[in-house]
């Protein structure tokens, strides 16, 4: 591979070839690390406002957490924490600005299930003092309202009374309340600009579901195998109800960047395909150039499978090579940006991290090594295949 040619543009063209795949690998490493480093991201901000695990009715809005199979599940050894949930839609009003938010009302437990607290960006996680409730709201709620956590005003919340027909007065047909903030969380823009969260009895008399939840959220104990207990209570449960994991909750999200990483791999893998055209252009010229070397070694008793087999390793060591370089290159660029966070996010602070976020699993990238060395086989392979095949059929045993 490394001696010298008859013609030094076949040692061009093959250390060109071997930096393209080096690139090439670098890329595929860096960008999928890169991913992977948001997905986890998000993962992780998810995890502080999600529970493990959510029940929800396959049919209907509400029910009772007297269930006897709900207190069944409240009792199973791997549930840690048990929080019910009153969960809807409502208008927010606060001085003259006003906004449409979901209420979530959550039980005692919900401070323990989740890492809401460590989201906060403003104030405090409150929502009960002596006798006093409070709401902690989402980052995008407090932008759109204009909230001040100091200052001393209430958040008025209206909700269509169930039962009544529409009028033009808000008292009667309304019922209406009002909580004071206490705190300002951000998780995900999304949910930033959606969530409020009161304590549970104050969205039960706000809704008129006293009694009633929409769902249950369940955190589980450190060690335990979330699929098999969420099977555990989708079978207990029967039809009825509705388990979704932390992940199957967002779904669609996950399943977008999913797509999304696999998509740029693809993308990125058409670029090595193309960048391995200049690996059948060096190995063609190279056959050409070993015309009498073939000869030779015909001469001295080589067959057709051992000659292919010279170029084919020839063609696929320069893959090879770019192969190794670029994972080795990718791996510490990637290490590099974990360590030093040497790219920055623009945006002057306003994110949650300052430097794009990198997450290298093993997995990937040696399905990025053998992806190249694919590659660099069939684009050896082919001009081996066809025109070493002429040449021997061509030059004559001497």
């Amino acid at each position: 591979m490394f001696s010298k040619k008859r013609t030094n543009l076949i040692n061009i063209i093959s250390a060109i070839s071997a930096a393209g795949m080096a690139i090439g690998t670098m890329g595929l490493i860096i960008g999928l690390s890169c991913f992977n480093g948001f997905d986890s991201l998000i993962k992780s901000l998810f995890s502080s406002f999600d529970a493990d695990l959510r029940i929800t009715l396959a049919e209907g809005k509400s029910f009772s957490t007297e269930d006897r199979l709900l207190k069944e599940i409240r009792q199973m050894k791997d549930v840690l924490f048990f929080s019910e949930v009153v969960e809807d839609n409502a208008l927010l009003r606060y001085e003259n600005r006003q906004v449409l938010a979901t209420i979530k009302g959550v039980s005692e437990d919900y401070s323990n299930m989740t890492g809401l607290d460590s989201m906060i960006v403003d104030g405090k996680f409150k929502l009960r003092e002596d006798d006093k409730q409070y709401a902690v709201i989402g980052q995008g709620v407090a932008y759109f309202l204009s909230v001040g956590i100091n200052l001393m005003n209430p958040i008025d919340i209206y909700v269509p009374q169930k039962g009544r027909k529409s009028g033009t007065s808000i008292e009667g047909n309304f019922n209406q309340g009002f909580i004071y903030p206490s705190g300002v969380f951000s998780v995900q823009q999304e949910t930033d600009s959606r969530y409020v969260i009161v304590p549970i009895e104050f969205a039960r008399g706000l809704f008129e579901m006293q009694g009633k939840v929409n769902s249950v959220e369940v955190k589980l104990r450190e060690g335990s195998d979330t699929h098999k207990v969420q099977s555990a209570i989708s079978a207990k449960l029967g039809n009825s109800y509705v388990v979704k994991n932390r992940y199957q909750q967002h779904d669609y999200l996950y399943k977008t960047m999913q797509g999304e990483k696999y998509a740029v791999y693809l993308i990125l893998i058409l670029i090595l395909v193309i960048a391995s055209f200049n690996i059948v252009g060096s190995l063609t010229m190279l056959i050409i150039d070993k015309k009498e070397d073939i000869s030779i070694l015909k001469s001295m008793g080589a067959n057709r499978v051992l000659i292919r087999n010279i170029f084919l390793f020839e063609g696929w060591t320069v893959s090879l090579v770019g192969a190794v370089i670029g994972t080795i290159l990718g791996i510490a660029v990637c290490q590099a940006q974990i360590t030093y966070g040497l790219v920055k996010l623009q945006g002057g602070g306003s994110f949650i991290i300052d430097a794009y976020p990198i997450k290298i699993i093993p997995s990937d990238i040696l399905m990025i090594f053998f992806s190249v060395l694919l590659i660099g086989f069939l684009a050896a392979w082919l001009p081996v295949k066809f025109i070493s095949g002429k040449f021997l059929q061509e030059e004559a045993y001497v």
